[in-house]
């Protein structure tokens, strides 16, 4: 498992800063893992579920 910081979940995904906050908080996006204080952190396979959830969407 790797964890993940918040540039690189904005890479990959092409979301900006408050998008991902705002879809956390709508429950529409993982949620990160605190990993010290003021510090957070996505989980990789997390990410890329959600992502693969999309294309799906959109093929489907």
């Amino acid at each position: 498992m790797r964890i993940i910081r918040l540039s690189e979940v904005m890479s990959r995904t092409g979301l900006g800063r408050s998008t991902i906050y705002k879809l956390m908080s709508e429950d529409l996006f993982p949620r990160s893992v605190e990993l010290m204080p003021r510090t957070v952190g996505w989980v990789e396979t997390e990410v890329e579920e959600w992502i693969l959830e999309r294309i799906a969407r959109r093929d489907g």
